[in-house]
C-alpha cells in the first residue's frame, strides 16, 4: 500500500527502565528474545505495503544503528526511498531547548525538510516502545471513510496514569484527550496516528512557531474543537513498554500460547535483524519447560519460563526459572537465579544466588560479573 510513508519515533526519553536503556535507546531494548522493541512497529508497515520509513533518534544510538542497518532484513534496503535513518537533533543549538525531549513536534520540525519531502499522501506516526501486530491497511480504510483529519488507534484495555487516553462519541470521534489522571478512564492511546502530509506539515510549522513541542498537547488537546479526530479501536494484544514491571511482565505474557500467537502470526510476520546463529544445543541432562529459546544457547542445566535470547549459556547444575536473559549471558554451574533480568555479556558466577521477586525482577546492566 504506496499511499501511506512511516515514521517511527525512538528517542532518548525518561522511563522506568533503568539498567536497559543506559546503553541503547528505547527501540533497541531487546524483547522476546530474538527481537528488538522497534522490529514490531517496523514490520506492521512493511507488512502494510509501506515502502519508505524514517527513523528519528536521538540519544545514544549506536545499538540502534547496528541492528537496522540498511534497513535489508525488512526488504527496505533501496537505492531510492526505502528505510532511512535520520540524525540525532540538536535542541540547545537549534530551538533553544537545554538538550532534553520535549516532543514528537519539535522533532519533526528538525527534520522537515525530510517530512516536505515525502513522496506518498498519508503518513502513519508511531513510537517504537509497542510490541503490537497491527494491520495499518484498515486503519488506512477507516481513516478515509471516515473524512477525519487524524485517526488515532487505541485499544480498551487500561494503561497506566501517565498514558494518553481518549473519550469516543457514539460515532467513534474523539471528543477529549486526557492524561496523568489519577483514574484513568476511555480508550487507551496506542500512539500510533494516520494524517495526511500536508497536515503535518501545517500542524507541525503552526506549533512549533508558538513553542509547543508536543502532538498530545498541542494537536489532540487544542485542537480537538477545529480538527476531525477519529479513533480507531485495536482489542489485540499490546505491549507498552514504559518500566520495568511492565517490561517483565509483557514478556512473561509471551509464555502463553494465545498472547504469542496473536503477536507472532505465520500470516503477518515480526520481521527482525538477519541471524547466523548455529543451532541451540540442549543436553540430554538438560531440563528446558515452557520456555522461548533462541538460537546458538547451550542449554545443560535446568531453564524454566524463561526467555533466553541468542548465545545464552546454562552450565549444568545451574539453575534458572522466570528470568529474561539476554544475548550471551552466561549462568555457570551450581547458581540458582530466579526472577532476573541480565543484559548481554553478564557472567553469573558458580553457585551464585540471585533471587529477585516477580513484581520487581532483579535487573543485571550489560557486561555485569556475579
Amino acid at each position: 500500500m504506496n499511499r501511506m510513508h512511516g515514521i517511527i519515533f525512538s528517542f532518548e526519553k525518561p522511563t522506568g527502565l533503568g539498567k536497559l536503556t543506559e546503553p541503547r535507546i528505547h527501540g533497541s531494548v531487546p524483547f522476546g528474545g530474538e527481537y528488538r522493541m522497534v522490529d514490531f512497529m517496523l514490520s506492521n508497515m512493511v507488512n502494510a505495503g509501506i515502502r519508505d520509513v524514517g527513523v528519528v533518534m536521538h540519544g545514544k544510538c549506536q545499538s540502534m544503528l547496528d541492528h537496522l542497518r540498511s534497513g535489508k532484513s525488512w526488504d527496505l534496503s533501496r537505492n531510492y526511498g526505502g528505510l532511512t535513518l535520520l540524525p540525532s537533533f540538536a535542541y540547545t543549538e537549534r530551538w533553544g531547548g537545554d538538550g532534553r525531549y520535549r516532543g514528537k513536534l519539535e522533532a519533526l520540525a528538525y527534520v522537515m525538510d525530510y517530512v516536505r519531502h515525502i513522496r506518498q499522501e498519508y503518513v502513519v506516526l508511531a513510537d517504537c516502545d509497542l510490541a503490537v501486530n497491527l494491520e495499518l491497511e484498515p486503519v488506512l480504510q477507516a481513516h478515509l471513510a471516515s473524512g477525519a483529519d487524524i485517526t488515532a488507534v487505541c485499544t480498551p484495555q487500561p494503561g497506566g496514569s501517565d498514558e494518553t487516553y481518549f473519550q469516543l462519541d457514539d460515532t467513534g470521534c474523539i471528543i477529549r484527550t486526557t492524561c496523568n489522571d489519577f483514574a484513568p478512564s476511555g480508550y487507551r492511546s496506542l500512539n500510533i496516528y494516520v494524517l495526511r502530509r500536508d497536515l503535518l506539515v501545517q500542524l507541525v510549522e503552526w506549533c512549533v512557531s508558538r513553542n509547543e513541542y508536543s502532538l498530545r498537547r498541542g494537536v489532540l488537546q487544542n485542537m480537538a474543537a477545529t480538527l476531525h479526530l477519529q479513533a480507531y479501536v485495536f482489542d489485540g494484544f499490546c505491549a507498552h513498554i514504559s518500566d520495568i514491571t511492565s517490561y517483565y511482565k509483557s514478556s512473561m505474557a509471551l509464555l502463553q500460547p494465545g498472547i504469542r500467537h496473536q503477536l507472532f502470526r505465520p500470516d503477518h510476520p515480526i520481521y527482525a535483524k538477519e541471524n547466523d546463529a548455529p543451532s541451540t544445543y540442549i543436553d540430554p541432562s538438560g531440563l528446558c519447560v515452557n520456555s522461548l529459546i533462541s538460537d546458538g544457547c547451550d542449554i545443560q542445566g535446568s531453564v524454566k519460563n524463561c526467555i533466553l535470547s541468542r548465545g545464552v549459556r546454562v552450565e549444568k547444575g545451574a539453575s534458572v526459572e522466570g528470568c529474561i536473559l539476554f544475548k550471551d549471558t552466561v549462568v555457570r554451574r551450581g547458581a540458582n537465579v530466579r526472577y532476573v533480568i541480565a543484559d548481554k555479556n553478564v557472567d553469573i558466577g558458580a553457585n551464585v544466588q540471585l533471587i529477585g521477586g516477580e513484581n520487581y525482577p532483579l535487573v543485571l546492566g550489560k557486561f555485569t560479573k556475579v
